[in-house]
C-alpha cells in the first residue's frame, strides 16, 4: 500500500458515446475534436501537443485498462472523475460507467467523484470562442434533484469496493459551492440537504459522507448562516456545512500562472501552509502540471504557464510530499490525468513522452 494517495482529476469528454456532447463537438469524438484540429493562429502561435497514444475513446474499457496499468505503475492510485448533472440528468457519465468501471483491472485503483456543478457554457464550443460565453445548462439543482443525484451516487458508485473512502466515508468533492447554495435556496437549506445525504449514506452501511471542499480564491460573497447572520469567511462556511477536507482544482484558481512555473510553485507552496492554517479541517495540496487553454479559442490567450517541464513538475511534487509529511495528510490531488485543452495532463505526449508520469513515479512510487 502506498504511503500517499495520488489522485488525478479526469475530464470525461474524450469519448464519442455521449449524444449531448455533439452540441459542442459535432464530429462525435468529444473534445478530441478541439485537440486534433489545432491551427496556427494569426500571431503565429501554434499549440503543437498531441497524445502519444492517439485520440482514444476513454469510454472504451480496453482503453481504460491501459490507462489504469500506466497510472498504477507510475504511482497514481486514485482517479477523481469530474461528474456532471445538467437538465435533470447526467452528462459525460459514460466515461466512468462504460470505461473505468467496465475495465477488467479497475479494482487496482480507487476512484471518487468531484461534482463539477458549474454552469455548462459555450466555452466548450470553439466555433463560438470569439463570442461572449452563454449558458447552455445551469449547474444548480433543486432539493428534489439533489436527492436524485445523491441516491445515484450511493447506489451506483459508493457501493463499489474501490470507491475511495476516508474512515469508511465515501468522498465527494463539490466544485462550485455558490451554485450548490443558490440551487438549494440558501445556506440553511444546503446544510439540511447535506445532512440528508450523510444520513442516506449511513443507511447504506457507511459511516456517512466525507465532503471535500474545492477552494478557489478563498473569498465568500453574500452568504448567510443558519441564524441569518452573515458568514465572515470561507472557513466558517466549510465548518457550518460539514466539509471534512479542502483542496483545489487548478493553480490558475490560486495564483498567477503566466510566469515561470517554479515562481508559481513557490507561491503555491506558501499558500498550502497558509490555507491549512485558515481551515479547521485538513487541507490536501493540489499540484497542477501547467496551464494553457489556447486550444479552446481562436484568439490568442496569453495566460500561459512557462517552463513547466517534467523536471520542474517533479520539484513541485517533492514540495507536496514535504507538506504532507509535515501536516499528516495522505491525499494529493493532481490536475490532471487528461486536461489536454488546458495543457495540464499526465498522459504521455509528443513533447515530453512519459516525463510527467515518470516524475510521479520517482517521487512517490514505492519500490
Amino acid at each position: 500500500m502506498q504511503k500517499y494517495d495520488i489522485a488525478a482529476y479526469i475530464w470525461p469528454a474524450y469519448t464519442g458515446d455521449e449524444p449531448r456532447s455533439r452540441i459542442f463537438w459535432p464530429e462525435g469524438i468529444g473534445e478530441w475534436q478541439t485537440v486534433k484540429n489545432q491551427r496556427v493562429k494569426e500571431n503565429g502561435y501554434f499549440w503543437d501537443r498531441a497524445p502519444l497514444w492517439g485520440y482514444e475513446n476513454e469510454a472504451d474499457p480496453k482503453v481504460m485498462e491501459k490507462h489504469i496499468e500506466e497510472a498504477v505503475s507510475h504511482g497514481v492510485n486514485v482517479f477523481i472523475y469530474d461528474w456532471y448533472w445538467y437538465d435533470n440528468r447526467p452528462f459525460l457519465e459514460n466515461c466512468l460507467n462504460d470505461g473505468f468501471l467496465k475495465a477488467k483491472n479497475n479494482t487496482k485503483m480507487k476512484f471518487f467523484i468531484m461534482w463539477a456543478n458549474h454552469d455548462a457554457t459555450t466555452l466548450w464550443d470553439k466555433r463560438l470562442s470569439s463570442q461572449p460565453h452563454t449558458t447552455v445548462w445551469q449547474g444548480t439543482v433543486t432539493r428534489e434533484q439533489f436527492e436524485i443525484v445523491g441516491r445515484r451516487w450511493i447506489e451506483q458508485y459508493f457501493v463499489k469496493e474501490n470507491y475511495y473512502r476516508i474512515d469508511n466515508k465515501p468522498v465527494v468533492s463539490i466544485y462550485d459551492i455558490k451554485n450548490l447554495i443558490d440551487g438549494l435556496g440558501g445556506t440553511k437549506n444546503t446544510l439540511d440537504a447535506l445532512k440528508w445525504l450523510d444520513a442516506e449514506a449511513k443507511r447504506a452501511g457507511f459511516d456517512g459522507v466525507h465532503l471535500q471542499f474545492i477552494r478557489w480564491d478563498g473569498k465568500i460573497k453574500n452568504q448567510s448562516g443558519v441564524d441569518g447572520g452573515a458568514i465572515e469567511n470561507e472557513s466558517q462556511l466549510v465548518e457550518l456545512l460539514g466539509f471534512e477536507s479542502v483542496t483545489n482544482y487548478q493553480f490558475v484558481h490560486m495564483t498567477k500562472v503566466n510566469r515561470d512555473y517554479l515562481d508559481t510553485v513557490k507561491d503555491v507552496n506558501e499558500l498550502w501552509y497558509s490555507i491549512s492554517d485558515e481551515y479547521k479541517v485538513p487541507y490536501c495540496p493540489n499540484v497542477s502540471i501547467g496551464w494553457d487553454n489556447n486550444p479552446r479559442f481562436d484568439m490568442i490567450k496569453t495566460n500561459v504557464a512557462q517552463n513547466n517541464t517534467p523536471e520542474n513538475f517533479k520539484k513541485c511534487l517533492e514540495l507536496a510530499k514535504k507538506y504532507c509529511d509535515s501536516k499528516g495528510v495522505k491525499l494529493i490531488t493532481v490536475n490532471s490525468w487528461n486536461e489536454w485543452t488546458e495543457t495540464s495532463y499526465l498522459l504521455p505526449d509528443n513533447k515530453y513522452g512519459y516525463g510527467y508520469l515518470d516524475a510521479i513515479k520517482e517521487v512517490f512510487k514505492e519500490n
